[in-house]
């Protein structure tokens, strides 16, 4: 990481056109990319119900954690809730992008953005497909494992790809991450409302990754050429072999070759390097995405007031809401406010997370309006520190890393949540045995 690229001016882009088209491109980019992603969980539950009968036992098994969210209870806890957290569900879900993130960084750069496309667009069709259409749980499961390795590889590709454009495309790339936790559920619920069977509702959202192809191959106005079907380092080599016009010996043929090393792509010592200037935007990062998991899958469920006129299952639901409501403003942010010090969106974040442990545990919160205000914030500091992690990222690491930093850097939101589903179990499994 080298911090003197700081005050260097941004390179001239495109015309204003261009760029407000290239930030719409992100846009829909990180809307279609988190999409099957949000929607995947609670139309796998529709579906399980309504698979064949000897699956019966089995899909109660599977879709235990989820009930939860409607606040089913099996057991004599003071809480409304069964002794098996969402975070068994969140696991599932994130695992395969976390795998992913943690090895493609170093290996993806050999497969040129293009054909990372072509995969991301078929696994979340498949995903779609295998769900709407199963006859068995395995199915369902293989259908959310395919939306989460498209989203964990989209999520990698996308972030990398923002270096051959201007800065500001991840204001798009941020706001449409955002708005797919919005929308991706507001839709489904919608559909599902007006009558459409959730096989039906998920084939009509086969829409979702066509319009990820058309974003990517139409709307995107590159300022230099990306690695499209080929990779950037046969490129590089075909540049080795061109000859040298006037053939320079000694000290001009080895400035020659250094340049031309330069140019190439990082060695696994020197990302090896980056990734350790990376762990101070990771590791924050990470935090605040632990913390937020943690209460999201830990302790959201047992935030419920009997005395509210909203049922369990309602005000489980509008904490889900409003949490998505506050990613989404808070990732769109970047245009009016940029916020460097990123241990403090972490600070914050675990002062959450501490305060509803004890809010559970003492029950001394006067209604669920309070908890309401507490998921609008948590969602505001969640998303603020993804797109500034990302965009100071972007901001001060060299030109010859930046593609690189950014795929590496996305594997800390994951980390965060797959350790928040395991330190979720033993906390739930405490309060629902009171």
């Amino acid at each position: 990481m080298d911090q003197s690229v700081n005050a260097e001016p941004e390179q001239p882009g495109p015309g204003c056109c261009s760029r407000w088209r290239n930030r719409l491109g992100f846009g829909l980019l990180g809307l279609c990319n988190n999409f099957a992603y949000v929607v995947m969980l609670s139309a796998a539950h529709d579906i399980l119900q309504r698979q064949e009968p000897q699956n019966s036992t089995a899909a109660a098994s599977v879709t235990l954690a989820v009930d939860i969210q409607a606040g089913n209870s099996s057991n004599s806890s003071i809480y409304d809730c069964s002794p098996v957290t969402t975070g068994a569900v969140l696991l599932a879900d994130i695992l395969p992008t976390l795998a992913i993130k943690l090895l493609a960084p170093f290996m993806i750069h050999k497969v040129p953005y293009g054909f990372r496309v072509l995969v991301c667009v078929a696994m979340a069709a498949a995903s779609f497909l295998l769900v709407s259409l199963s006859s068995a749980i395995w199915m369902s499961i293989l259908g959310v494992v395919f939306a989460s390795c498209s989203s964990g590889l989209g999520e990698l590709s996308f972030l990398s790809l923002t270096v051959f454009f201007n800065r500001n495309v991840l204001e798009g790339w941020g706001s449409g991450t955002g708005g797919a936790g919005v929308a991706g559920s507001l839709l489904y619920s919608a559909l599902i409302q007006a009558g459409l069977s959730p096989r039906i509702t998920l084939l009509l959202m086969l829409v979702v990754p066509v319009a990820m192809l058309v974003s990517y191959f139409s709307l995107l106005l590159p300022e230099s050429p990306v690695p499209q079907w080929s990779t950037r380092e046969t490129e590089h080599s075909a540049e080795e072999r061109r000859p040298l016009v006037d053939e320079p010996d000694g000290e001009e043929q080895d400035k020659a070759t250094t340049e031309a090393a330069a140019v190439g792509p990082p060695t696994m010592a020197e990302k090896w390097q980056v990734v350790r200037g990376l762990l101070k935007f990771v590791f924050p990062l990470g935090l605040v995405y632990f913390a937020e998991y943690f209460i999201n899958q830990g302790l959201m469920e047992l935030l419920f007031f009997q005395d509210s006129s909203l049922s369990h299952a309602d005000q489980y639901r509008w904490y889900q809401t409003l949490y998505q409501v506050g990613v989404l403003v808070s990732r769109s942010s970047l245009f009016c406010i940029k916020i460097r010090k990123l241990w403090t969106l972490s600070f914050l974040q675990v002062v959450n997370a501490v305060f509803l442990v004890f809010a559970v545990r003492y029950r001394f919160l006067p209604g669920a309006w309070l908890v309401f205000v507490i998921v609008l914030y948590e969602g505001l500091l969640g998303g603020a520190a993804y797109v500034n992690t990302f965009y100071f990222i972007s901001k001060e690491t060299e030109d010859r890393y930046r593609e690189f930093a950014m795929a590496a850097a996305s594997v800390g939101d994951s980390l965060g949540i797959a350790l928040a589903g395991l330190a979720a179990f033993p906390v739930h499994r405490y309060f629902c045995s009171l």
